[in-house]
């Protein structure tokens, strides 16, 4: 059976595609790439909140004596440092080196390492002492901590905790600034 020219040309007619006017098109939106854009936004979110959160320490860096940075040091003042050697800790006051023992001046670590290990019981016990040996260093806030190489980091975290408050509790050392070895 043949096709006339007519039923052909309605034929072809019938099959074309036509074009939609604006109001007819039913034009669905694809958001696959919209939730690709938000899946890798939330991936990147949820990776940097544990970074967001973290604790950190207030501390202050080592201040050149060219740089005018440091305050001025009241002449009566206790100026506690602490030197976190490989063998203990080493204090330093205003009057000279502090000796075994935390009682008197001299040579030697003030609070040397107990089976090899970091005596912070010893050291806090030690500065509150140092702080408490005279009414004129009652305000005193500040200390100063220097590690040689080689010391960890959490032995420097450690000497902080230390320092920050006495045995019972109370303030001890609330600002503790870096020093560098030397």
């Amino acid at each position: 059976m043949s096709l006339s020219a007519s039923q052909r040309s309605k034929i072809r007619r019938l099959s074309q595609p036509k074009e939609l006017t604006a109001d007819e098109e039913g034009g669905e939106l694809n958001i696959v790439p919209f939730l690709d854009i938000v899946m890798n936004i939330l991936i990147f979110v949820l990776a940097t909140v544990a970074v967001t959160f973290t604790a950190t320490i207030d501390t202050s860096p080592p201040a050149s004596k060219s740089a005018g940075v440091r305050s001025e040091i009241p002449s009566q003042a206790l100026n506690l440092s602490v030197l976190i050697a490989t063998e203990g800790f080493s204090l330093k006051a205003s009057g000279g080196n502090i000796a075994p023992g935390c009682n008197e001046v001299g040579a030697g670590l003030a609070v040397p390492k107990v089976n090899g290990n970091y005596d912070f019981t010893t050291l806090k016990s030690c500065a509150a002492h140092l702080k408490g040996s005279n009414s004129e260093f009652a305000d005193e806030t500040a200390a100063t901590i220097s590690a040689n190489p080689g010391v960890d980091f959490q032995t420097v975290v450690g000497v902080m905790d230390a320092l920050r408050e006495t045995p019972t509790g109370d303030a001890l050392f609330e600002d503790i600034k870096f020093g560098v070895a030397r």
